[in-house]
């Protein structure tokens, strides 16, 4: 479990009054894709709870006086969600005004309600600040459009860690949209692929996989699903994979002076 005494003692005596803890989206990762509310959260934290994937420039939001306590999580690594619910219980039961700083969006494919439930159990005051899924601007930032009329009329979010589970319903999945939106699959994008040709997606589907969306060192890799099922991926965590007609777009986005867009396939 956490050793609270690590991350900062609490205030002592009687009379304290509980603080508050806002959940925030931190967004894809550039610092100016946080939303206003969330900005304004961060610059009135006492304490800053984070994921391994907010990114420095995120952080630095928050006054320099925030204490920053680094919960990310990743392959056999990571702090446990109940000793996460344990920090902010504490922190905010310490009259400190807690931010829960997650990547994207806290209640796409993050455990933001979880923590909302833990909070509630503790009598806890929170408020939630909904952020900008990589599901949604990874895509936009490559000139990407989900549901260009087109190419297409609907589209799914799936994750990419339930590529090793043999109760998942690929079936399913690969018959629910035009478009498939796939987050969290830089490692097991090849695995997706494969489990999406057999469940009778087309092998000439397009593919296109964005690295670090909307940063300087965003990179696109685009080609044919059979082509992933058996390359992967050549990005690293954090990666975006588009997969369907909308996916063959080539519109180039710069969202900020000096940004150089890189295509390959």
């Amino acid at each position: 479990m956490t050793n609270l005494d690590s991350v900062g003692a609490a205030p002592t005596g009687a009379g304290v009054a509980a603080g508050v803890v806002s959940i925030v989206g931190a967004g894809p990762g550039a610092a100016d894709l946080i939303t206003v509310r969330g900005l304004r959260a961060l610059e009135a934290a006492d304490v800053v709870v984070f994921d391994r994937l907010v990114e420095a420039e995120v952080l630095d939001l928050a006054p320099t006086s925030a204490l920053r306590v680094p919960v990310g999580k990743g392959k056999g690594f990571g702090v446990a969600q109940e000793e996460i619910a344990q920090l902010l219980v504490f922190h905010a039961r310490s009259g400190r005004h807690v931010v829960r700083l997650k990547g994207g969006d806290p209640f796409v494919f993050g455990r933001g309600l979880e923590e909302v439930e833990a909070l509630d159990a503790a009598g806890l005051e929170h408020d939630v600040v909904p952020g900008l899924s990589s599901a949604l601007a990874g895509p936009a930032l490559a000139g990407i459009s989900l549901t260009d009329r087109r190419y297409a009329a609907s589209f799914t979010v799936l994750s990419g860690h339930r590529a090793d589970d043999e109760s998942y319903d690929w079936s399913s999945v690969a018959r629910s949209a035009d478009t498939l939106v796939v987050l969290m699959a830089a490692s097991t994008a090849a695995a997706v692929c494969r489990c999406l040709l057999a469940a009778g997606r087309p092998a000439d589907d397009r593919v296109a996989m964005i690295s670090s969306a909307g940063r300087l060192e965003q990179l696109v890799h685009r080609g044919r699903l059979d082509e992933v099922a058996l390359d992967g991926s050549p990005f690293l965590s954090p990666m975006t994979m588009v997969i369907g007609a909308a996916a063959a777009a080539h519109a180039v986005i710069g969202v900020r002076e000096g940004w150089d867009v890189r295509v390959d396939g």
